[in-house]
Parts: C-alpha cells; structure tokens; sequence
C-alpha cells in the first residue's frame, strides 16, 4: 500500500517504521522539510512535502497538531482513507477544546468531503509504537466507509495491534472524550488502565 504520512514528529515516525518494515510504501512530509527529511531516513521512508505525499497515496496518516488537523485536510485527494489520530485537548487536562457536538475527525471529513475518515491511533502514545514487537493493545476506529474501515484494520494489524470498529463517524466525539479521560488520569499520576473493569 502507498501510504502518506503529514507531520515528521514521534507518532509520523514510529507508525511511518512500523508500516515500512511491514512492506508498506510510506511516504513523509511536514511544515519543516528538513525535519521530514530526516524523519523518513530515519525510518526507511521518502520524504516530500505534505501536498506530494498524499497525492496518490491509498491512506494518509494526519500526524498533525489537532488545531491544523482540518486546515492540512484540504491537501486530501478524493477517495483516500484517512487516519485521523488527534485529540482536541488541553495538554495535561484532557479537556476538549471543541464544542459539545464536535468532533475533530468530524471537522476533517467537512474540510475533506471526498475522501473516508477514520479515528484511529489516538489513545495510545508515540512511544507505544517505537519498537518492532507485536503491541498487546486494541485500536478503536470508527469511520463511515467500509472500505476505509477495512483499509484500516489492515494498518493497524501491519503496526502489530488489533483492530476493533467502534461504529461510525458519529461515534468519534465518544472515542475523543475517552482519550481526554485517559489522558486526564495519565497527568494526575492514576494508570487509566486501573478506572476500566477487566474481563
């Protein structure tokens, strides 16, 4: 698969080396070119500016800023599945920053109508995905085309974790709040996975 990466920090970077040693062919770039550069040598990628690597590419992953998020959505192409990883929080709260009803993927599907968004990626950190093992996690997406859906399940199996389909893109506010909520308890010293029940 031909995959386009905006944004050169960790999660571009880890994801990017996951998806190269995968097979995948990645793609890299950012606002500072020479970071971009340097990240997808780093990893085994080809770098480019953000118009140049999702031309073409059979899914983008936004590896932006949430902010930005819907302002980079404009370089998407029509009928490319589309990774929307952000969250619209305050750093080191966890309180989002949109209004009640909004949701960041949901802004990017409005600034990008022709191509297939999917939340994903966005409750674990970079560093989950900086080594090369399998990750005993479940990666929760939601997106409303199915196609998009399963071209994400593959993704998310090729950076070594489950796939788990939420629902639609409905359902994304829900998925922002937990991460908000994760984050929320990460920051005041609590391990989130202790305020969930087991099996």
């Amino acid at each position: 698969m031909r995959i386009g990466i905006v944004g050169s920090g960790a999660m571009a970077a880890a994801l990017g080396h996951r998806w190269v040693r995968a097979g995948h062919t990645v793609l890299l770039g950012g606002r500072d070119p020479g970071r971009a550069a340097v990240t997808a040598e780093a990893i085994g990628a080809r770098a480019g500016t953000p118009a140049d690597v999702v031309a073409g590419a059979e899914a983008v992953l936004l590896a932006v800023p949430s902010a930005v998020a819907a302002e980079v959505a404009g370089l998407l192409p029509a009928g490319v599945t589309v990774l929307d990883p952000t969250n619209p929080v305050t750093h080191g709260i966890g309180v989002l920053t949109l209004p009640p009803g909004t949701a960041a993927a949901r802004l990017i599907a409005t600034a990008a109508p022709h191509a297939h968004v999917v939340k994903a990626f966005h409750l674990f950190p970079a560093d989950t995905w900086a080594g090369t093992e399998p990750v005993p996690a479940t990666v929760a997406l939601c997106g409303d085309d199915p196609a998009a859906l399963r071209t994400a399940e593959t993704l998310v199996r090729a950076a070594g974790a489950t796939p788990a389909v939420f629902g639609g893109l409905d359902r994304a506010r829900q998925l922002e709040e937990v991460a908000g909520f994760v984050i929320g308890l990460a920051f005041g010293g609590h391990d989130p996975r202790a305020a969930v029940p087991g099996r």
